[in-house]
């Protein structure tokens, strides 16, 4: 049993690195991370599609079921991310991004209940991607809202505390919102081997990854999505 553990703990983690030259230069890929980003990607395309075909019909007409459940779910998108904006109206204006960021981590996150799929959140490199991008976005919407002096107040007011300010805006705050989504995925990845490999006899292993990874997946996704908010929010609101 516990050869059979440590071998399936050592295939966690392992990555096949291919090497792009673009001129002078010699990039390092994971081309699954990049297949399986692609995939959650079309996933989420896909369910736009429908809905939005689900949707065309006369406003006079009684709403359909997908109609139905699409209100519930943007009352609860509303009430849970979109309502801790400082405005409705910004609230509204940021739903798009908001919208597509959460359903593509949730997409990644589910990713893993497939059989030979692994959830591209799993790797640092995706959620670091994610967490600069954020960033990016919480910084434009700070000098949109504030101007380039609202920024350099942010920095450099009072001016003897700009390196912890910049250290913590720019380095401590993507490592952490990143790291935060790639740990807890990766964490349950190992805690479902570990369970595989002890009770594989006794339990169906494909229920237990759909207990653990429907749960772990959704609650990661909206954490990330939340904290996206906070930031967002906070970069907005000062001064």
């Amino acid at each position: 049993m516990r050869e059979q553990l440590g071998r399936l703990l050592e295939r966690l983690g392992q990555k096949e690195v291919a090497t792009w030259h673009i001129g002078g230069f010699a990039i390092q890929v994971d081309p699954k991370t990049i297949v399986m980003s692609g995939i959650a990607s079309i996933l989420v395309l896909i369910l736009a599609l429908f809905l939005r075909r689900a949707l065309r019909q006369p406003i006079e007409e009684k709403p359909n079921r997908t109609q139905g459940a699409l209100d519930i779910a943007m009352d609860l998108l509303d009430s849970q991310l979109l309502g801790n904006f400082s405005s409705p109206g910004f609230g509204a204006r940021m739903l798009p991004f908001i919208g597509t960021l959460f359903l593509y981590i949730l997409a990644s996150n589910w990713l893993s209940l497939l059989p030979g799929l692994e959830a591209p959140t799993a790797d640092p490199n995706v959620t670091l991607g994610l967490a600069l991008m954020v960033l990016v976005m919480s910084h434009y919407y700070l000098v949109r809202t504030k101007g380039l002096r609202g920024l350099g107040k942010e920095y450099f007011s009072p001016w003897w505390l700009s390196p912890i300010k910049i250290l913590s805006e720019v380095v401590a705050r993507p490592l952490s919102h990143g790291f935060r989504l790639f740990g807890n995925v990766f964490a349950e990845m190992v805690l479902v081997t570990i369970f595989l490999a002890k009770l594989e006899p006794f339990v169906v292993p494909i229920g237990l990854r759909a207990i653990f990874g429907i749960g772990f997946g959704l609650i990661q996704a909206f954490v990330f999505t939340i904290l996206t908010v906070a930031y967002i929010n906070l970069a907005i609101e000062k001064h």
